[in-house]
């Protein structure tokens, strides 16, 4: 099991704990959206069998872990509680928002979360060193943006994000001012002095 050894890039899986940790004080139905390079095996492997978790990932395919793969759907009553999209290398902005319009966004409006948590990985970006899917901050902005509004709708604005991978300082840094600009309903583009990809 993903529980009892170390692996990958997280000592302890924040996303996991905080969304266990919000169902214990009353919240029923959490969703975390990942958006990461790399699969979250640790939680999908926590929630794999726990229907009132929905845990959704993008990440790169084929890539370290392995895992994540589309048919990984959960387990027992947990079934369609689990959804993978695996993404190609070069999928960039385009290929983000057509899964998050085909797939995601009405996974997460079908499930009716109380809360949103978003494991937002900044390797994804261009100039990553890891991967290759080619997401430049307008595809960030965009994603932070639309889960934000999502959140509205559906759980009362809920919506906790947790800081993930990412591998180049200045992506990483200009990536997480975008989303706090969106948490903070800033309306102007995000900064972007390193372009498009």
């Amino acid at each position: 099991s993903f529980a009892d050894r170390g692996e990958g890039f997280c000592l302890f899986n924040n996303a996991a704990i905080a969304a266990a940790h919000a169902r214990a004080r009353g919240l029923k139905r959490a969703a975390i959206f990942d958006f990461d390079v790399h699969h979250g095996n640790g939680t999908q492997a926590i929630f794999y069998g726990e229907p009132d978790v929905l845990y959704v990932s993008t990440h790169q395919w084929p890539l370290y872990p392995g895992t994540g793969h589309w048919r990984e759907t959960g387990a027992g009553t947990a079934r369609g509680a689990t959804i993978n999209v695996p993404f190609p290398p070069g999928v960039g902005d385009m290929g983000l928002r057509l899964a998050w319009t085909d797939v995601i966004r009405p996974a997460l409006v079908r499930f009716e979360p109380d809360i949103i948590f978003l494991s937002a990985g900044f390797d994804a970006h261009w100039r990553d060193p890891l991967a290759m899917l080619q997401v430049s901050m307008s595809g960030y902005h965009m994603i932070a943006q639309e889960a934000l509004q999502l959140a509205d709708e559906v759980c009362k604005g809920r919506v906790v994000v947790i800081l993930e991978g990412g591998y180049d300082l200045d992506a990483l840094s200009y990536g997480t001012l975008a989303i706090a600009r969106v948490l903070m309903r800033d309306p102007t583009p995000p900064l972007d002095p390193l372009g498009p990809s």
